[in-house]
């Protein structure tokens, strides 16, 4: 079941996301709290772009590129299994908005990183709970009350 998300966030509540999918074992400490620190990877299954106005790469580690980044415009997120699609675009300075596609496993992330609050997940899941039973009772009316026949 992939979640659409629709939300504002942190940049740096993005760039814990991001850490926390795809390298929190392996980055440098360093980088780590360097909140100017992004992870970026090549294009294809699972690219991670960071756009902004000033970025310099300082290392790669496995697939992972490390580039010290100023002035984030946006950043385009992929999951390498592809069901996860996230993009955070900049409203005013270290402010943005969050919007795409998430799986369970990312929505895991968004919520460890502070993107998502747990009570957003809980209200959506009981929403989606509250949208199949009554999808559930519709089609169940409808099979014990056929129409007429024509």
């Amino acid at each position: 079941m992939l979640v659409n998300i629709d939300t504002t966030a942190s940049l740096e509540s993005f760039r814990k996301f991001i850490i926390v999918s795809t390298c929190k074992s392996f980055i440098p400490e360093s980088y780590f709290r360097d909140y100017e620190v992004f992870p970026e990877r090549e294009d294809g299954p699972g690219a991670i772009y960071i756009e902004a106005v000033d970025k310099v790469t300082l290392k790669r580690i496995r697939e992972m590129t490390f580039v010290n980044a100023k002035d984030i415009l946006g950043i385009i997120y992929s999951s390498k299994s592809g069901n996860t699609q996230l993009k955070w675009r900049q409203i005013r300075k270290k402010s943005g908005k969050v919007n795409g596609t998430a799986s369970p496993n990312a929505l895991v992330n968004l919520v460890e990183s502070g993107v998502l609050t747990q009570e957003w997940v809980d209200d959506y899941l009981e929403s989606a709970q509250n949208l199949n039973k009554s999808t559930n009772q519709s089609n169940e009316s409808s099979e014990s009350n056929p129409s007429p026949a024509v």
